[in-house]
């Protein structure tokens, strides 16, 4: 086995372990995709969890890739790959399945794209969109080989009319988007992360249930913010409400009021 392939096989190995992850197919799609090539070309800036400041690796040697650690794609911004074990565990969540049709709103370069393409499988599909041109563009390069994904230059807020079973946001909003809400096919899984303006907050997942919906409170985070969130105190507000609301119990609902349950 090369160092590369090792590298790799750690990397799944860790990652399942630290979140407990069910899922075979997700675990075979984080094997088979290579990070490297959802990335410029190394040296990389990247920086652990729970560190402040990034770090640039030694050389450009995809093996520094396959560890747990964020991989800057505009450091000016503070605009990271994600953090590969975080956004394991949320895909786990998700419950997503073979032919599965996933809606992705922020692709960023396209690397959970092609892992989310592996899951659903030749059957399933795949729309990632991004608001963020030059990175559309990347992504689409990148992802040209998988099939099954389409790659969309828009506001994730309101580009797709398609319903979905799976709509995962990789971005920070206030509250959960009524357009996404009513995307979801019946059981359908919404991950949302509803942030404050310091980018702090919780992931939640929203699943339809009958005529309404049912949210819980999965996970912190710390995220960049999705495009068009509010900028105001009492986006601040709502965005708390909605952690709050979650985290003690499941938050059962069937419309939104300004971004909060009408009933």
């Amino acid at each position: 086995m090369s160092d590369l392939a090792a590298a790799r096989a750690r990397y799944v190995e860790r990652i399942a372990k630290r979140e407990r992850i069910d899922s075979k197919r997700l675990l075979q799609a984080l094997a088979a995709i290579p990070r490297e090539d959802f990335l410029a070309k190394g040296p990389w800036r990247i920086k652990s969890e729970a560190a402040r400041s990034y770090r640039l690796t030694p050389d450009a040697d995809p093996v520094h890739l396959y560890d747990n650690v964020l991989v800057a794609i505009d450091a000016r911004r503070k605009l990271d790959t994600g953090l590969p074990s975080l956004w394991a565990h949320f895909i786990d969540q998700l419950d997503i399945g073979e032919k599965d049709r996933v809606l992705q709103i922020g692709c960023g370069l396209g690397y959970f794209s092609a892992v989310l393409s592996q899951i659903v499988g030749p059957k399933g599909r795949v729309t990632a969109i991004e608001c963020d041109e030059r990175l559309a563009a990347r992504a689409a390069d990148y992802l040209r080989a998988y099939r099954n994904v389409e790659v969309v230059h828009g506001d994730g807020c309101e580009e797709s009319r398609e319903t979905a079973d799976v709509i995962i946001v990789h971005a920070g909003f206030s509250h959960p988007h009524p357009h996404w809400l009513q995307s979801l096919r019946p059981r359908g899984r919404l991950l949302v992360p509803l942030t404050q303006r310091d980018r702090e907050g919780a992931a939640l997942r929203i699943t339809r249930k009958g005529t309404g919906f049912v949210a819980e409170a999965v996970q912190q985070i710390r995220i960049f913010p999705g495009q068009g969130r509010g900028v105001t105190a009492l986006d601040d507000r709502v965005a708390d409400w909605w952690q709050r609301a979650s985290a003690l119990a499941p938050l059962r609902f069937r419309r939104l009021d300004q971004g909060l349950p009408a009933d």
